[in-house]
């Protein structure tokens, strides 16, 4: 594997938020057993949400670093494989208050195979870059319905439990304003042309590292904070 450079600033931020992961993936797999039993499923898939983007971002970093290409197949295989986890935390945070039915969980899964599916056909090159576009922001236009105004969104609002709440809404303003960069990024980097590789990398790495990790912080905190209060 070729050596990491100190000008390589693409390079050493995967590099850094792979450690960051990992370090996250710990801390949660740990906290799971201060919570009560209600808060540990979703912990624990806080933790594989944390690892699995670890593994992946090591292997974007030798890919950027070896070729000094942009790794879009590790990068759309690591969130085809973290971002239905993390809809599935919407699932498992209702779950845990009340009986919500699967259907919750499909209708997110739906939107985010749509948008990853679309987006990863466009950066690739494999079908046009501005219908790709549009149909990916359909798929998180679906997800943001359901999960502010949809069936997710009114159990939520229904809830009594004020931990469940702040976690619900923390999460909701992840998916809404913190994956806003990534649509952001797609129509600067792929329609618009106004920046580059490095700096589109640069902005996916931080923007997986703030929502990834900021994700499940909303989720531990609730998960402490009632579980102390049991």
């Amino acid at each position: 594997m070729s050596n990491l450079q100190t000008t390589d600033t693409v390079g050493i931020s995967f590099w850094l938020i792979s450690m960051a992961m990992v370090a996250a993936a710990v801390f949660f797999f740990i906290e799971r057993d201060r919570v009560a039993s209600k808060w540990k499923t979703s912990l624990t898939v806080c933790g594989l949400i944390q690892l699995i983007a670890a593994v992946h971002y090591f292997y974007m970093r030798g890919v950027w670093v070896e070729t000094g290409e942009t790794p879009t197949v590790y990068r759309y295989i690591d969130w085809l494989l973290t971002v239905p986890l993390q809809m599935i935390e919407f699932y498992l945070i209702l779950a845990a208050i009340t009986v919500v039915a699967a259907g919750v969980f499909w209708r997110l899964l739906i939107g985010t195979l749509v948008m990853l599916i679309a987006g990863y056909m466009g950066e690739a090159g494999l079908a046009d870059a501005t219908i790709c576009f549009v149909i990916g922001l359909a798929g998180w236009g679906y997800i943001l319905y359901e999960v502010f105004a949809g069936e997710a969104g009114q159990i939520n609002a229904a809830s009594a439990n004020e931990s469940c709440q702040s976690a619900y809404n923390g999460m909701k303003l992840i998916v809404s304003i913190g994956w806003a960069i990534y649509p952001l990024g797609y129509f600067l980097g792929y329609l618009n042309g106004a920046v580059s590789a490095d700096s589109l990398n640069l902005v996916y790495n931080l923007a997986d590292l703030v929502n990834k990790i900021g994700f499940g912080m909303f989720i531990w905190a609730a998960a402490v904070a009632d579980s102390s209060e049991a």
